[in-house]
């Protein structure tokens, strides 16, 4: 079993310093571990410390550190080089998402830990079945699963693949409740998790409703802000339908289900978008349009709302109502 005083001793490594690497980073840094971070790319390394400190300043006003930054930063090592890796128990991978790729820095991981270490994945598209046949010891390879900001975020997906040892995966799960989570451990390896296939429904959902012409895009974000934003930090989906009643919830599903998309296609207007590179707040150019300003604004409120419903949901946990 792992105790709160193992942590400071336990060295973690994470391979992929962009944004979502660098804010694993962050979450392991304010759990108390010491962190090995390893740029596959050089183009990694540019920003890589600047972007930490950058995200640990964030943690710093949103009230989640409790020393100076520059502790954590002490304990904060960077490199290209793999060799750092020497003594980590657990290394996260978080690069592109392209199998072989993963399955290089799956063999490096290990080269450079003499296979010491329990190797994990951050993917969101590939099966972690899959991606252990190409870890060196399939045995001690999961899925971690994060949410950006992983420092200001409560989810965590931990992932057993069809080869995983229940001892490593347990280990994991265990200690990812000293990172201030509430983690879901997966036995079984399905294809985009739990939280993926929840969204991805919706997502295709809206997107059926807006091609049909039956909302706009404006429409779909306000039912979904107004409604489920509403009451989805105090409570999940089927605690939300015990709470309402659940007869009523089978005669809507009776009338509603045969009318939901099922399609299996990408939808054409995300098409478009690709065909065009919007790539959202990013390049200012999404499914709706901003300036440059206005783009960095809705950057900067999201930040702050991410602040306000960690805490948010960090009350309700208090009061019991898991």
């Amino acid at each position: 079993m792992v105790k709160p005083n193992e942590l400071a001793e336990i060295e973690l490594g994470v391979v992929g310093l962009g944004l979502m690497g660098s804010s694993i980073v962050v979450a392991l840094l304010i759990a108390g571990h010491p962190v090995r971070g390893v740029a596959p790319i050089s183009s990694d390394m540019v920003d890589a410390e600047l972007r930490i400190i950058k995200q640990l300043k964030h943690a710093e006003e949103s009230g989640l550190l409790n020393q100076p930054i520059a502790h954590y930063v002490s304990r904060l090592m960077l490199s290209e080089d793999f060799g750092i890796l020497r003594d980590c128990k657990l290394v996260q991978e978080c690069v592109v998402e392209r199998a072989e790729i993963k399955g290089l820095m799956y063999r490096k991981i290990a080269e450079a830990s003499e296979g010491k270490a329990i190797i994990s994945s951050n993917t969101s598209a590939i099966p972690i079945s899959v991606l252990q046949e190409r870890a060196p010891d399939p045995a001690r390879f999961l899925g971690i699963h994060w949410a950006e900001p992983a420092y200001l975020t409560r989810f965590l997906e931990i992932t057993k693949g069809a080869k995983t040892a229940e001892e490593p995966a347990q280990w994991v799960f265990e200690l990812a409740h000293f990172w201030d989570k509430e983690p879901t451990f997966l036995q079984k390896d399905i294809r985009g998790f739990v939280t993926n296939r929840l969204m991805y429904a919706v997502y295709r959902e809206a997107f059926h409703l807006i091609e049909t012409k039956e909302a706009t895009v404006e429409d779909v974000d306000k039912s979904f802000r107004y409604d489920a934003g509403s009451w989805i930090t105090a409570m999940g989906l089927m605690k939300r339908m015990d709470l309402l009643g659940l007869a009523d919830f089978r005669v809507a599903l009776n009338r509603l289900f045969p009318a939901l998309s099922n399609s299996a296609e990408v939808p054409e207007l995300m098409r478009q978008m690709v065909e065009r590179e919007a790539r959202g707040i990013q390049n200012a150019r999404g499914l709706y349009t901003y300036t440059k300003q206005e783009a960095e604004e809705w950057e900067k409120a999201f930040a702050a709302f991410n602040k306000e419903i960690y805490k948010l949901a960090a009350e309700h946990l208090s009061a019991g109502t898991k």
